[in-house]
């Protein structure tokens, strides 16, 4: 059986998963974008890009991130996670923005301001796990 967490540690499992996203993705296209070939149907291009320490970070990372929210997703209700963890995009376009030199329009701000606003909303309800998924009838 699941043991209590406290909100607290919910929330710390929270924000590790939303920077392991963001620093995942990050890294992962900072890497490609330096690839020496486009990726596209070849797999040998693939298997190359992965040898760049940018991009290898980037998928380890990203593992890390996977794993991190399977545990909290074991935590926590699916309509808390998902919104609260959703703070990843804005983390994505604040450092794409800052070390990509991505042009962001004031429209992709409004979005991203957008969803820092219902992940802030979803994140001060409760964040308990309501129980177990109904058992298929046999």
């Amino acid at each position: 059986m699941i043991g209590h967490r406290t909100r607290t540690q919910t929330l710390l499992l929270s924000v590790i998963v939303i920077a392991l996203n963001g620093l995942g993705n990050l890294s992962l296209t900072w890497g490609l974008r330096h690839a020496p070939d486009p990726l596209g149907l070849h797999p040998l291009r693939y298997l190359r890009a992965m040898i760049d320490p940018f991009v290898a970070i980037g998928i380890a990372l990203l593992i890390l991130w996977l794993l991190t929210r399977m545990a909290l997703m074991s935590w926590a209700d699916l309509t808390f996670v998902l919104p609260v963890t959703s703070i990843g995009y804005v983390l994505s376009a604040v450092l794409g923005c800052v070390f990509l030199q991505e042009v962001v329009s004031i429209e992709r701000w409004a979005g991203t301001f957008l969803i820092f606003i219902g992940a802030m909303l979803v994140g001060v309800t409760t964040h308990h796990r309501t129980g177990r998924a109904p058992e298929e009838p046999k």
